[in-house]
């Protein structure tokens, strides 16, 4: 169990991201090849591809301006509270947010417009951020 009053290091991704909602017969989408970071899932009522905007092709719809952020540590699939610790300083700030895991870590998607206030609320949480600038 995680202590409610752990302290997490994360890092924001440059990129401004796209969330995606396709068909669910829709095929696997050919323009994410290559791209570093993607996130795909696939149900019975959909396919959902998180990607860079920049690579997202015209006519594709989706939510366009969220930013990432990575937890900067590795997790046992036996730990408890890892999101709801830093997911609650986002909550307490009123910031609406998109979590996905992955087998190593955490992410979590902001919208663009909520970012200073996302940024802020982990700051007074006590949390640490480093900030990745575009290359």
């Amino acid at each position: 169990m995680i202590e409610e009053d752990k302290k997490f290091t994360l890092t924001l991704y440059p990129l401004s991201m796209s969330i995606c909602r396709m068909p669910p017969n829709a095929p696997f989408p050919q323009w994410v090849k290559g791209i570093q970071i993607i996130f795909i899932s696939h149900t019975p009522d959909e396919l959902c591809v998180i990607c860079p905007e920049v690579v997202l092709p015209k006519g594709i719809p989706g939510e366009r301006n969220w930013r990432l952020l990575r937890i900067e540590a590795i997790f046992d699939f036996s730990e408890v509270g890892v999101l709801y610790t830093i997911s609650k300083a986002f909550a307490d700030a009123n910031v609406s947010i998109l979590t996905i895991s992955t087998f190593d870590t955490d992410y979590f998607l902001i919208r663009d417009k909520d970012l200073e206030r996302a940024l802020a609320a982990l700051y007074k949480a006590g949390h640490r951020v480093n900030i990745l600038k575009e290359k």
